[in-house]
C-alpha cells in the first residue's frame, strides 16, 4: 500500500539516538552509528522522531510500504523487558579514539572525559554525570596513547561550555587526568574544568576545580 512514512537521512545523521528513543513503537534502531527505519509495520506515520532529530535527517515521504501493524508493535512491547535505567549517552562513538574531532555535538556541549572503569564503578554515572553533557571515554594504560593532542583540537574547534574529568582513585588513572589538564592549556582557552575521582568501592572521595 502507498503510505505516509519516515524518511531517514544516513549521511545527514549524527548516531546521537534521540530519534530511536522518540520513537515508541520501536521502529528505529542505531546500527552501525547510523538510525535505521527497521520495521516500518511498526512505523505510524505520525512523526513523533522528526522533532528530536538535531540534524534534520528525517522527513516523511509517500511510498510502497507495509500497513502500520499495531497487533505487533503492542506484542513487541509486552516481550521487551522494563528498563531499570535510563542510558544518558548523547552521542556515538564514544571513544576518544573513534570520536570525530569535528563532529558537530560538540559545539556548545559540556564535556564528560571519563575513565572506563569508572562506568563500572560509579552505578550513578548516568544521572549523575553523563546527563546533559557529550561522554568521552577511554584508558590511557590500555590504549598506550596521549589523548591530548586530539582533545586539544577538539577544545580549541568548538565552544565547549566547561569540562569534567570522571577518573579512578588508582594511579593509572593519572594520565587521564593529565592528558585533559595539557590539552586544555594547548588549547589556550580558559574552560570550568572540574575533576571528579571515584574510589575502587563506587563512592566519589574528591571533587576538585
Amino acid at each position: 500500500m502507498i503510505r505516509k512514512i519516515i524518511k531517514i537521512e544516513e549521511d545527514k545523521c549524527n548516531g546521537c539516538g534521540a530519534c530511536a528513543e522518540a520513537c515508541h513503537e520501536g521502529a528505529i534502531e542505531m546500527i552501525d552509528g547510523k538510525a535505521r527505519l527497521t520495521r516500518e509495520d511498526y512505523c505510524d506515520g505520525l512523526g513523533d522522531c522528526l522533532p528530536e532529530c538535531p540534524c534534520g535527517a528525517i522527513s516523511f515521504e509517500q511510498r510502497e510500504a507495509p500497513a502500520y501493524n499495531e497487533e505487533a508493535v503492542l506484542a513487541a512491547k509486552q516481550k521487551k523487558p522494563l528498563s531499570v535505567a535510563k542510558s544518558h549517552l548523547g552521542q556515538w562513538p564514544c571513544q576518544i579514539k573513534l570520536v570525530p574531532v569535528h563532529a558537530p555535538y560538540f559545539q556548545g556541549a559540556d564535556l564528560l572525559i571519563a575513565a572506563d572503569c569508572t562506568a563500572y564503578a560509579y552505578a550513578g554515572i548516568h544521572n549523575d554525570y553523563m546527563k546533559g553533557r557529550i561522554t568521552l571515554i577511554g584508558c590511557p594504560k590500555l590504549d598506550a596513547v596521549d589523548y591530548s593532542e586530539k582533545l586539544m583540537e577538539i577544545i580549541k574547534n568548538h565552544d565547549i561550555k566547561s569540562i569534567t574529568v570522571l577518573r579512578m582513585e588508582v594511579p593509572c588513572c593519572g594520565g587521564m587526568e593529565a592528558a585533559v589538564k595539557k590539552a586544555l592549556l594547548g588549547s589556550g582557552k580558559e574552560i570550568l574544568l572540574q575533576v571528579v575521582t571515584v574510589s575502587v568501592q563506587g563512592e566519589i572521595v574528591t571533587e576538585k576545580e
